[in-house]
Parts: structure tokens; C-alpha cells; sequence
């Protein structure tokens, strides 16, 4: 059987939350790595943490936004710390992430599309013309220009996104219920993977709570 590969997001500045959530993820039935965003990676003990772990699949969400010579710049100031991933805004411009991804090495390079908690009404309101599936598109086709490694998307544009890209694409804004907190473009773990992902990344369904008893209610969920 196909094992479904899964990001956990370890969404803490706490070491010891992150200890446990590594510790009481693991199983043999999927292929679990560990995303970790600005929130840990700013964290006093964050950077020195990573920098120690050892055999495990980890991202690193930094979602670089900004000129070229400094996106370069901080993935040359990361490279020590050997993420599998790096996430880059494809915002950022076709010359920002072609020159990140010539500088990124064997580190697979992601372009983030719009973001899960953004919706037409937001996006019209930041300046936006187009909606947010063509926009997505649009930038699905830049992401293949500069020859990025994976995509992240919504799991509901994960169809559109595979017509013009044919690597990874990692999606977030998943949950096992109804509960959508600060995300808006959400959907199931078995929908996105029906979808096309490669990947999908969960955070808060697992993290609170029962660590154990969530991982088990995923594997329940997409194995039934």
C-alpha cells in the first residue's frame, strides 16, 4: 500500500512540544516529516535545535519575500541547518526565484501561491484583479519557468495547479473537521490527496490535544 506522505506543522516555540509531537507521530503507515514556520524558526532555541536533528524530512516555512540579492543572501545564511525544504514566495518575482534556486543546492526549493487564509474578497482587497484560482495558475506557470522543485496551493487548486506543474505540490489549510479557525480555501486529507497532492501539510488537527490519538483518527481517516 501507497504510504500518503504528511508535514506536520510544529506551529511552538516550545522545544519540549516539539520533542513530543516528533516523538508521538511516528508510524508505519505514512511518511511523516516536520514543517516548521516563523514562529519556531524566530524562537531563542529554534535555530540551534534544528541544527541537531538528525534523520528526519524537515521544512523549513521561512516563506522568503523580498529583492533577489537577499533571498540569495538568507539561504546562504540557512544552508548549515540541510532543510529538505525552503519555502520562497513566487510573489517575489521570476528573478528573485530563479536565483534563489540556483543558489539552494540539493535543498528542494517551494514557491508559496496565495495563502490558505486568503479568499477573492481578500485578495481584491490587497490589489489583486484576478481571482484567486487564476492567479494561482499564473503563478503555477512562473514556479515552472524558474524550475522550483514543489508548489504549495490549496488542496481545491491542486487540479489547476497540475496542468502546468508537474512536481511536488504540498498543500496546507487541511482539517479533519468542519473547524476551519484563520483558514478559509480548507479541505480533508483524503480530498486533497484525491485531488493530486503529494503532500499535505496538518497542523492543529494533530498538535492539540491527544498527539497520539489524532495521528491515529489521520491514519483512520485516509486508510478506511
Amino acid at each position: 500500500m501507497r504510504k500518503n506522505k504528511v508535514f506536520i506543522a510544529c506551529d511552538t516555540t516550545n522545544i519540549k512540544k516539539v520533542k513530543k509531537i516528533i516523538k508521538e507521530t511516528k508510524n508505519n503507515k505514512l511518511i511523516v516529516g516536520y514543517k516548521f514556520g516563523l514562529e519556531f524558526l524566530n524562537s531563542k532555541y529554534g535555530r540551534q535545535y534544528i541544527s541537531k536533528l538528525k534523520n528526519k524530512i524537515i521544512f523549513g516555512d521561512y516563506k522568503i519575500s523580498d529583492i533577489p540579492n537577499t533571498c540569495v543572501s538568507t539561504i546562504r545564511a540557512i544552508k548549515d541547518l540541510k532543510f529538505n525544504y525552503i519555502t520562497i514566495h513566487i510573489n517575489s518575482g521570476f528573478d528573485a526565484l530563479k536565483k534563489t534556486k540556483e543558489s539552494v543546492g540539493k535543498t528542494k526549493l517551494i514557491g508559496v501561491t496565495i495563502l490558505t487564509s486568503l479568499d477573492n474578497k481578500a485578495i481584491k482587497e490587497i490589489g489583486f484583479s484576478k481571482n484567486v484560482k487564476e492567479l494561482v495558475l499564473h503563478q503555477a506557470k512562473l514556479a515552472t519557468k524558474a524550475k522550483l522543485d514543489a508548489i504549495v496551493c490549496s488542496a481545491q487548486e491542486v487540479k489547476i495547479v497540475k496542468k502546468v506543474f508537474k512536481k511536488e505540490i504540498i498543500t496546507p489549510g487541511i482539517r479533519l473537521n468542519s473547524k476551519r479557525d484563520d483558514q478559509k480555501r480548507v479541505l480533508t486529507p483524503s480530498e486533497a490527496f484525491k485531488n493530486g497532492a503529494d503532500w499535505i501539510v496538518i497542523g492543529r488537527d494533530i498538535t492539540r490535544g491527544s498527539i497520539k490519538n489524532n495521528i491515529q483518527k489521520l491514519i483512520n481517516h485516509l486508510y478506511k
